[in-house]
């Protein structure tokens, strides 16, 4: 069923003073700063409420024709994660011993990457992140989604933020390929795995690397024309 355009008032929406908004940008850019990809995780437990807050909020992100294509598969169960990693290492050996070319290899070393992934069966959750070509409306009608890749990045990246704020750390994981997600996630063919989020606790002396800290400056990643 095709449903015909409601305009409604914008909700929500409060203006701000220009310097309040400005000390908004600051402090959030200050926030996201202090995230940093992990690897080493402690397997202190993190509430379920914690996770299914931040997955509403990804649940907020825009997306193709309002579709919201997603789906998240929340893993906690130890021996899932433990069958998780054993398939996730198998196809990390292939690409380690020689799959990803030595440019890709030669790309991820400063890095310190390799076929290991304890990190699956340590941390408290992994998330599973599905889009799906086609799905299924409230009213039962099977519908196309439309520009899946980028409606599953963003909220992705709201999820990522979210878990940042609530004081996670996380790590997304892709190994390639992942379609034995699907199997142990029970999720259809229609739907494809884009990212194995891993989040918790960072472990007590966990390091990254120094090559991550370094961030492009606003003249590298942006222009503008006035």
């Amino acid at each position: 069923m095709i449903r015909d355009f409601e305009p409604i008032p914008l909700p929500d929406y409060a203006e701000k003073p220009l310097e309040t908004m400005r000390q908004e940008a600051e402090r959030f850019l200050g926030i996201m700063r202090q995230r940093h990809t992990v690897r080493e995780f402690a397997a202190r437990p993190v509430p379920r409420d914690i996770i299914e807050t931040c997955l509403r909020t990804a649940g907020t992100a825009p997306s193709g024709a309002n579709h919201q294509p997603w789906h998240f598969a929340v893993i906690g169960d130890p021996a899932i994660k433990s069958r998780i990693r054993r398939e996730a290492e198998i196809e990390e050996q292939a690409f380690y011993a020689g799959k990803a070319g030595e440019e890709w290899l030669g790309a991820l070393r400063p890095l310190g990457t390799d076929q290991d992934k304890p990190f699956l069966e340590i941390a408290p959750w992994l998330i599973a992140i599905f889009g799906a070509r086609n799905s299924v409306s409230a009213d039962g009608v099977t519908r196309k989604n439309y520009y899946v890749p980028e409606s599953v990045s963003i909220a992705t990246g709201f999820l990522i933020a979210a878990l940042h704020q609530a004081g996670l750390a996380t790590l997304t994981h892709t190994p390639s390929p992942m379609g034995f997600l699907n199997e142990i996630c029970q999720r259809p063919a229609n739907e494809k795995p884009y990212i194995l989020l891993v989040t918790g606790y960072p472990a007590e002396n966990a390091h990254i690397p120094r090559y991550a800290t370094e961030k492009k400056p606003l003249e590298e990643i942006s222009s503008f024309f006035l």
